[in-house]
């Protein structure tokens, strides 16, 4: 990444409806929109209040949304309780040669 560009971030904030899923969606949608060069996208769980899976269908449906706009998706300060769901339905990074998605909450 270009050190003189700051990445798109998406924020997770308190507990996540399903109403709010495709809002953040269309968020980063339109914090992308005319940036042709594909600055990186991150996803900071650090406010949310309650992991759930309507937590988790936001960060995979953000994610989604991401590559759809040719750019990944970094999480991080995702609490041990959302990083524990996202492992049990198979999004949990396991690939440990590759650079980390997902940074936990420090």
């Amino acid at each position: 990444m270009d050190s003189t560009r700051q990445p798109i971030v998406v924020e997770l904030i308190g507990r996540i409806t399903p109403a709010d899923v495709p809002l953040l969606c269309a968020r980063l949608r339109r914090q992308a929109a005319g940036d042709g060069t594909g600055r990186d996208v991150v996803c900071d769980a650090g406010l949310l209040a309650v992991a759930d899976l309507t937590a988790v269908n936001a960060v995979v449906r953000l994610r989604l949304t991401a590559r759809r706009l040719g750019r990944e998706l970094r999480l991080v300060n995702a609490g041990p309780e959302l990083l524990a769901l996202l492992s049990l339905v198979g999004l949990g990074d396991d690939d440990p040669d590759r650079p980390s998605p997902v940074s936990p909450r420090r």
